[in-house]
């Protein structure tokens, strides 16, 4: 089997709730997002997706894809899309850096290989260990008022996990936090998220007037040292998201004990393959698992509920339905939600029936 043809498109996708708010005023309003499809000499085809979160938040920004994607595609022509591996060293051989513009394709690789083995993908990735995820939804961030408005509407709509933005005036974020768990019901789960937003001195000035609520820190500080600091002085468990950029880096995060769990995300880490790997050694060293992505629809959302449902069911956090955020569809179907719950499509592969006419005209179009 080898790689016969490869299209890329380019596809804003607004959200559906306006403007996402995280500290020291960024936001977006919307996914800017690459979708590739790569076809084999026997006809199947496979679908990849990748959408950075505006240009704020990981070290990858959506012009930066639509550049790279033809600087790597035409290597990828004639190679067997099969083999995974391969595809990942050559990926990397010929176009330094950059994961994020390597994820769409290798997560089209993958959704290939599984679907020219007429298997779900979650089967490739280890099994399923469950039918369906536990879902979590952001309360963003914003006055007291509107943020504990926002928790009480996710928890009318079923919702018991909710990821709260800080990271911003520690004070503020003290008294929003206050606010928010005193507003929903008692054993709602409750992440506190910074996004790396505070220094060592204000994540603990936040954790030491927050000790009477239960909840879950989320990468306080952007370095790891930062992070571990904060948690030899922290009586709640911590998370780490930013920080986790490679295989490497989640070795040094174990080595230091700087995490008791870990948010792994598609486009940060180059794709399905590298995250599964990461995943796995993670697990076996004892880690909680969350897999999701900076952003996409109905294929990332997808890839992302094939990872999270082959995660041991006791080492997996939740995930987040982000093809719901999006007032745009892509595909003529999508990973089925019920209530607060999300399992994968059927079919195989990702299971996602995509739909070209909704993407546009293709900005990159290869053939072998």
């Amino acid at each position: 089997m080898q790689i016969k043809s490869i299209k890329a498109y380019s596809l804003m996708q607004p959200f559906v709730g306006g403007r996402y708010n995280m500290s020291k005023g960024r936001g977006a309003d919307g996914f800017d997002a690459i979708l590739v499809s790569i076809t084999s000499d026997t006809g199947v085809t496979g679908w990849g997706e990748m959408a950075p979160l505006g240009n704020f938040y990981s070290a990858a920004f959506a012009a930066g894809a639509r550049a790279g994607v033809p600087e790597i595609a035409p290597h990828l022509l004639g190679r067997d899309p099969r083999g995974l591996a391969q595809i990942n060293r050559l990926m990397d051989s010929v176009f330094n850096g950059h994961p994020y513009i390597k994820a769409a394709f290798d997560m089209a690789c993958c959704d290939l290989t599984a679907r020219a083995a007429e298997v779900p993908l979650v089967t490739m990735l280890g099994g399923r260990e469950s039918d369906m995820a536990d879902l979590y939804k952001v309360v963003t961030h914003g006055s007291v008022d509107a943020m504990v408005d926002l928790a009480r509407r996710i928890v009318g709509e079923g919702f018991h996990r909710l990821q709260v933005k800080v990271g911003g005036k520690v004070h503020d974020d003290i008294e929003r936090v206050t606010a928010v768990a005193a507003a929903v019901p008692k054993g709602t789960v409750i992440f506190c998220d910074a996004n790396g937003g505070w220094t060592a001195y204000q994540a603990r000035q936040f954790a030491d007037a927050t000790r009477a609520i239960d909840y879950t820190m989320e990468q306080p500080c952007l370095a790891i040292d930062d992070c571990l600091s904060v948690r030899r002085s922290l009586d709640k468990p911590m998370v780490l998201d930013e920080s986790v950029t490679s295989l490497e880096q989640m070795l040094e995060i174990h080595r230091k004990g700087a995490a008791d769990g870990l948010t792994l995300k598609i486009s940060r880490l180059g794709g399905v393959t590298k995250t599964r790997q990461i995943r796995d050694v993670a697990v076996d060293l004892g880690f909680m698992i969350t897999v999701e992505d900076t952003g996409g629809a109905e294929v990332d959302t997808a890839a992302m509920a094939h990872l999270s449902l082959s995660t041991p069911e006791e080492r997996r956090m939740h995930a987040i339905a982000f093809h719901e955020w999006v007032t745009v569809r892509t595909a003529r179907n999508a990973p089925p939600v019920v209530g607060s719950r999300m399992g994968v499509p059927d079919g195989p592969g990702l299971g996602i029936d995509v739909d070209p006419d909704l993407l546009g005209k293709p900005f990159l179009e290869l053939s072998h």
